[in-house]
């Protein structure tokens, strides 16, 4: 997984990027937790998407935001974030021209970030919310929400309640020719650092369908 440098709009970023070398491969962007509280790419949840992706044939990357490790600039409260997201997606869609669709998957604020990035971006196909934070952000945009995707949320989250997460993907769910993959992980606190495994499962057979509904 080779480093890459890449410019943002305030500087520097830092990734690291997995190019496919299958033609026409699908695209997908992992956004890591909020910069202010330890989150970076390197992440055991985001590195754990990332293999998944990767693993069936897609071009990956995920990267650190504005002021995280060597990515420069300074925490935005989401706004540059959502910026560096979009650059981010700009910088693989130019390596990855032809690519046969694209997908995007957050942690915690990397969720919130990615569902942002997901209604300006009508490219985006698919998408993973892991633990969004639906209690301290305002989700109200996504209305409609343009692609389907999954929402897993850890019963134990004592950041995020699982109502708040609940309320949310029902309300998507609502929505017409969409389909939301709601899973509730079990004994799962917000961070999942010890229920990464068990979260892969519920994110793999998830991806395993989904992707085999797009490709046949």
């Amino acid at each position: 997984m080779p480093e890459v440098i890449f410019n943002g709009p305030e500087g520097r970023l830092e990734g690291r990027y997995h190019h496919s070398k299958t033609g026409n491969a699908p695209i997908a962007l992992l956004l890591h937790p909020h910069p202010q509280h330890g989150g970076t790419m390197s992440n055991k949840v985001v590195y754990a998407l990332y293999q998944s992706f990767v693993r069936r044939g897609f071009s990956a990357l995920r990267f650190n935001f504005r002021g995280v490790g060597r990515s420069q600039g300074i925490f935005d409260n989401g706004q540059g974030e959502l910026s560096d997201a979009a650059t981010a997606l700009d910088w693989m869609q130019s390596h990855n021209p032809n690519a046969g669709h694209c997908w995007i998957a957050g942690f915690s604020f990397g969720a919130w970030v990615a569902m942002q990035l997901m209604m300006r971006r009508p490219e985006i196909s698919g998408f993973i919310s892991v633990a969004p934070p639906a209690n301290i952000h305002d989700f109200s945009f996504l209305a409609p929400c343009p692609a389907s995707g999954m929402i897993v949320h850890g019963d134990k989250d004592e950041i995020v309640p699982i109502n708040s997460a609940e309320k949310l993907a029902q309300k998507l769910k609502k929505q017409k020719n969409i389909e939301i993959e709601y899973r509730i992980l079990k004994g799962g606190d917000h961070f999942l650092a010890d229920h990464c495994d068990k979260l892969m499962e519920l994110v793999n057979d998830y991806l395993d369908t989904a992707l085999h509904s797009i490709t046949g």
